[in-house]
Parts: C-alpha cells; sequence; structure tokens
C-alpha cells in the first residue's frame, strides 16, 4: 500500500483525505515512479472546487497534481527510454499528489544531480505553458511582451524565458513582488485602474504582445497596448475568445520534453531561477492548496510526498 490525497466530491480542503491505495502497475510504454516532489499549482484547487468540473470532469473519487519528478521503480512493456533507478521529471498520468505515480515515458525527462527535487517537481505545468504561449506569441528578439500575473507561477517563467530571447519585459504585480521582477529581468508596473497609462508612460508605443496569466478582466487594456487581440494570448480568461484573443490550454506530453530540456539548460546555466517558497509533507496538503490559492506566494509551492 501506499499514500494518495484522495475526494470523494468537489468542494473545500476539508473533502481531501489521505489514504492507503492498492499498489499502482506500470502497464505497457508505462513507469511508475517514487514520487519525490509534487508541484502544487492553481489548477489544482480549481479541479477540487468543481471550477473545472465541465471542462476536465473527474471519476470520483479522484486525486490532484500532474507536475512530478522522481525515481523510475517499475518499467512497463516495450519502455527503454527509462530505467529502474533513473531520476526524473515531467507531467504524470496518475495523480502525482502520492507516493506513487505512473507516466507515460514521453512526457518525462532525466532530472540532473544538480537540480534540487523540490524545484524538478514544479517544472512541468507552469514552465512548459510559459515556453509554449512565448512561441504561439512568435515573441522576438527586440519585441516588448507585456505579461499579467509576472510574479505568479507561469508569470516567472515566462519572464526569465523571454528575457533570454532577448526580450524586453514588463509585468504587472503587485507592489510587494516588484523587486523579485526587477531580480528577473522585468521591468514592473502595478495592476489594476490606470494600467494603460503606467504601462505608456515607460513604453510611449505600447506592446508587441501581450500573455494574460491573471484573467482579471486585462484583456481590453492588454489589446489597447498591443494594437489589436492578434498577439494578446490568455491562460486564464476563458471568456476572451469572443474578443480575438488566443487561448491555450496545454499538454504536457505534446512538446514537453523539448520545453523541460530548454528550461533545465538554462537553470544550469544559471539563467533561470525557480523560488521555492515552501514545501510540505504530503499529510499537509490542505495547507498547501490553501496557501496557493491566497496567491502572493513570492514562489512555488511544493508536497514532498517521501
Amino acid at each position: 500500500m501506499s499514500l494518495a490525497v484522495q475526494f470523494s466530491e468537489y468542494g473545500s480542503t476539508d473533502v481531501l483525505r489521505v489514504v492507503d491505495v492498492p499498489p499502482l502497475t506500470a502497464g505497457p510504454g508505462q513507469v511508475r515512479l517514487a514520487v519525490r516532489a509534487a508541484g502544487v499549482n492553481p489548477i489544482d484547487w480549481k479541479i477540487l472546487h468543481g471550477y473545472m468540473s465541465q471542462m476536465m470532469p473527474l471519476d470520483l473519487p479522484g486525486g490532484l497534481g500532474s507536475d512530478v519528478a522522481g525515481v523510475v521503480d517499475q518499467v512497463g512493456e516495450g519502455v527503454t527510454a527509462f530505467k529502474v533507478g533513473d531520476e526524473v521529471l515531467g507531467a504524470s498520468i496518475t495523480p502525482s499528489y502520492a507516493q506513487s505515480a505512473l507516466a507515460d515515458p514521453a512526457a518525462l525527462v532525466a532530472k540532473p544531480a544538480s537540480v534540487p527535487w523540490e524545484v524538478a517537481g514544479t517544472l512541468a505545468g507552469p514552465g512548459i505553458t510559459a515556453w509554449e504561449v512565448l512561441d504561439k506569441l512568435k515573441i522576438a528578439e527586440g519585441e516588448t511582451l507585456l505579461v499579467h500575473a509576472a510574479a505568479g507561477g507561469v508569470g516567472t517563467f515566462a519572464v526569465q524565458l523571454a528575457v533570454a530571447r532577448g526580450v524586453r519585459v514588463i509585468g504587472t504585480a503587485s507592489e510587494s513582488n516588484h523587486e523579485q521582477l526587477r531580480s528577473l529581468g522585468a521591468e514592473p508596473v502595478t495592476y489594476g485602474a490606470g494600467l494603460v497609462e503606467r504601462v505608456r508612460a515607460i513604453s510611449p508605443e505600447g506592446v508587441d504582445a501581450v500573455l494574460d496569466a491573471s484573467g482579471r478582466g486585462e484583456i481590453p487594456d492588454s489589446i489597447e497596448l498591443a494594437g489589436g487581440p492578434a498577439r494578446v494570448l490568455t491562460i486564464a480568461a476563458f471568456d476572451a475568445a469572443d474578443k480575438g484573443v488566443q487561448i491555450h490550454m496545454t499538454e504536457p506530453g505534446a512538446g514537453g520534453p523539448r520545453a523541460l530540456r530548454g528550461i533545465l539548460a538554462l537553470i544550469e546555466e544559471g539563467r533561470l531561477q525557480v523560488p521555492v517558497a515552501r514545501t510540505f509533507p504530503l499529510e499537509e496538503v490542505a495547507a498547501a492548496l490553501a496557501v496557493s490559492e491566497s496567491g502572493h506566494l513570492g514562489g512555488k509551492l511544493v508536497l514532498l510526498p517521501e
């Protein structure tokens, strides 16, 4: 038996239970991981509360989490990419808020020894998303990118990946996170009323592209600053399509490994920081999700199941 987080109905963190579950078995084309770290992302508490039930229906009881780092402890038939004992990171098939998880080898990459477990477990969801949206926006060296919620999970990756491409980045955040954004290479501005004027004060001609990782009403300002909706993309405002804005949903297994290898290279070169705000044992999953939902984190939240 091993431990896993489960819930039998949508609701608050009160419905979460850490329970013993039967051992998982790696099927053909799968590997089983002893989970060392699982990233906590806003999508997880949104799923728990039922906000995603129409878009991502679950068979209950269900679990949470897909960002994972761990050690391969079982290899299914036909798998040649990894062997037992390999340290890997990426996205899991079964919920990663658990001591054991199954994964498709195509959604995993090898974990460098220099990358700590708590960092490795946070990279797949926000890192791959940031990589993909920059590609989709066709952001190029010398351009100016506006990132909403720039101090958040996806935002911190997007800022640093864009800076690494030679892009000027303006990031919206609360004033308490401005110094953090400066350390990542962005020019911070405070969100809220008057945003257009504040951005134009440092970029009079507006911006070339916008990534909305906030979903809190910035779409009209974004369209105005970008001169139209063509290069405005959101990962949070799912009602923005009628304004001509691109909506992006990440599928970690698709182009994930290419993005992860690029992110890992930047980390090892010291060009990308992944601050970890707090780690939690599996039994404190409710506290981890509550902190995530509160916002203003200043870094990633990670469950350490072992």
